[in-house]
């Protein structure tokens, strides 16, 4: 895909997936530099139906009421997207990064080649032993 494509950005309604990926217009998205280790399988039942999936998903659910603005940074082979969303986003507000709230909170993980800001936020929830820093989880 060439960057003139990459650069388009995607601005849409979001379904969050159980494995913490989004489906914006037909296009499935994974948080760049982001990876979601496994929590298990937990239910928020203060909704009707009840959703189940991993604690990241749920959380990303939770966060997402409406639209996201996703920058593509890079296409994977099976034709999904790596890129940087927001939620909240507005003329006079970035908004919020969804990567950076799940790593804030311990739910995910900075891969190597991540912002800075997103291994200074990971760097920060595991010293306050937050997510999956405090509880054991299968990697």
């Amino acid at each position: 895909m060439s960057s003139v494509a990459l650069a388009r950005e995607l601005h849409s309604y979001a379904i969050v997936k159980n494995d913490g990926s989004l489906s914006i217009s037909g296009k499935r998205v994974h948080l760049y530099g982001i990876f979601l280790p496994d929590t298990g399988r937990h239910c928020r039942s203060s909704i009707n139906p009840p959703r189940c999936g991993s604690r990241a998903s749920l959380a990303l659910d939770f966060r997402i009421q409406g639209f996201v603005h996703c920058f593509p940074q890079s296409k994977n082979a099976d034709g999904s997207l790596n890129a940087i969303c927001y939620v909240d986003r507005g003329r006079f507000d970035d908004g919020e990064d969804l990567a950076a709230y799940l790593l804030e909170r311990g739910l995910a993980v900075a891969l190597a080649g991540a912002p800075f800001e997103y291994q200074a936020a990971e760097r920060l929830a595991r010293s306050q032993e937050r997510g999956v820093w405090g509880f054991s989880v299968g990697w």
